[in-house]
């Protein structure tokens, strides 16, 4: 039987020497706690309390998650008994501070943000001597196993609340994925030695959490306080409303311009003009419910929009361009619903990172061919973030497919950091059942089958893909019909696909695309989220 809740075995109270207001300490692994009145940050010696600083106000987010909040894992009660808020050039993350003392045991846990995922994470004795200089993306041996390096950021403290292991510092976040779907966290300190943890990706609705910051319509305490607040445009000057409160940029419904957000209720910190484009699909604000393999249906919502194209080695080369949707489930994070000339596929950030094979990669079990590398870049935003958006944004992507062309994986590299996403395709059909859509079936009937993998045939495929181009080509310029008529009907008259291809027709060239992300996205964030 599982164990219930931790109830306090021993507690201790002291005043707070700033404000007078009581400070309790439910845990005995807490040397620290930030007072709830005044905001001072108190260190805890023995039986004295003393001020040795001020945090900043915490800034409210997404999460569901608060201080006080109880849950189980592994048969384990816990209780949420702190959080830190850390930040990076690429974004910002909570960590929250868990309260395990089954069997008489202290364990210092950790409920961390990951890329729009969870994991959670147990600090361990390190005996190895951490890397001096690790390099993003590179393989290395620590506490007895390989890794990968995902990031390596200078996390800055943004504000901190409730009980803590230690005084949390501004410092050096060293983050490591392996193929176990393990995340490994190196925290480099001032005033001691490096802070190391190791920890899975959770689900929320898997750890039986209650006290969860909800309204009475079911919603988190965050959203519907950002509900009721407005920031003026900085470029036309209409207001922005955003929905989710850690969105960090988002596109203006007026003038289409990209805003960053502030933290707070300070002014907006600026914006980038882009022009208007193409209304998706999919409209932001619709929920749909989707399921990944092997997973229960859940009900996602369009939260933001972003449209891409791979960036060509040659100018003779054809671009090609997807779309991705940004979709949010409270308790399940977030998720990419992807639409390519080859298909749809619906992808979530993974926590570990697949192992390397000769032409391609495994992950859980399943090999994995290399298909594409190339870089990508965003051309048009709308909708809101959870990491800093911006136009030109550009990364290095790495596409792989399963043999039968069912499951995907990416791999992007973007300054300090790699992340890695995995999914499936979707049928067209169950895309626009989901959401209700009713525009014309042309659109949305994207051919799938380009992902399946050729294995030992694909010089054959080549050689017979470019015999075909060439007839096709042939019989196109033969015909009085429109030469791109099939891009006009899948994506629109007003469609960078369509434009392209007149462009190339009207200069006596058409060629066809290697590239289109299938799951990869510019994550924003830090290590350890």
């Amino acid at each position: 039987m599982a164990d219930p809740a931790p109830a306090a075995q021993r507690r201790w109270r002291a005043s707070c020497p700033n404000c007078g207001a009581p400070v309790e300490f439910a845990s005995a692994a807490s040397s620290t706690a930030v007072c709830g009145f005044c905001r001072s940050t108190l260190l805890r010696d023995g039986d004295t309390l003393a001020r040795i600083g001020q945090s900043a106000e915490i800034f409210e987010d997404y999460s569901p998650l608060q201080l006080g909040a109880t849950g189980r894992w592994m048969g384990s009660g816990f209780a949420v008994v702190g959080r830190v808020q850390r930040g990076s050039d690429l974004g910002n993350w909570n960590e929250w501070h868990l309260l395990f003392e089954a069997s008489g045991q202290t364990r210092v846990a950790w409920l961390s943000e990951d890329n729009g995922q969870f994991v959670l994470s147990l600090e361990a004795p390190l005996t190895d001597a951490p890397p001096r200089e690790p390099q993003v993306g590179l393989p290395l041996t620590l506490a007895g196993q390989r890794w990968q390096v995902a990031a390596v950021v200078d996390a800055a403290l943004r504000a901190a609340e409730g009980e803590l292991p230690r005084v949390p510092r501004t410092g050096r976040v060293v983050e490591l994925r392996n193929d176990r779907d393990e995340v490994g966290s190196l925290e480099f300190r001032e005033d001691g030695p490096p802070v190391w943890s190791v920890g899975r990706g959770v689900k929320l609705a898997d750890l039986a959490l209650q006290g969860l910051r909800t309204t009475a319509e079911g919603e988190s305490v965050a959203e519907a306080k950002f509900k009721g607040r407005s920031i003026a445009c900085p470029s036309c000057g209409a207001p922005l409303a955003p929905k989710l409160a850690q969105s960090k940029s988002m596109a203006c419904a007026q003038c289409q311009a990209i805003v960053d957000l502030p933290e707070g209720d300070a002014k907006a910190l600026g914006f980038i003009a882009q022009p208007p484009g193409l209304d998706p699909l999919i409209p932001l604000g619709r929920t749909g419910t989707l399921a990944l393999a092997g997973e229960k249906p859940l009900a996602w919502q369009v939260v933001g929009y972003q449209e891409r194209c791979d960036i060509p080695e040659d100018a003779d080369d054809e671009q090609s361009f997807w779309r991705e949707y940004l979709l949010y489930n409270r308790l399940a994070g977030f998720a990419f619903l992807v639409d390519t000339r080859e298909g749809w596929s619906l992808v979530r950030t993974l926590t570990g990172a697949p192992s390397q094979g000769r032409g391609g990669v495994t992950w859980q079990g399943r090999s994995y061919r290399q298909r594409w590398v190339y870089g990508a870049k965003t051309t048009h935003v709308l909708g809101e973030f959870y990491w800093p958006v911006r136009l030109d944004d550009r990364v290095q992507v790495t596409d792989f497919a399963s043999p039968d062309g069912q499951h995907l994986l990416s791999r992007e590299k973007q300054g300090p950091e790699v992340t890695w996403s995995g999914g499936q395709t979707l049928p067209a059909a169950a895309v626009q059942k989901a959401f209700g859509l009713k525009a014309p079936a042309a659109q949305f009937a994207r051919d799938a089958s380009a992902f399946k993998s050729s294995g030992g045939t694909l010089l054959r495929n080549i050689l017979i893909g470019l015999l075909l181009i060439v007839l096709l080509f042939a019989l196109l310029r033969a015909c009085s019909r429109d030469d791109c008529q099939r891009y006009k009907d899948s994506f629109g008259e007003n469609s960078a696909e369509y434009q392209q291809c007149r462009s190339s027709t009207r200069s006596g060239y058409s060629g066809s695309s290697s590239g289109g992300s299938y799951g990869g996205y510019s994550s924003g964030g830090g290590g350890h989220k």
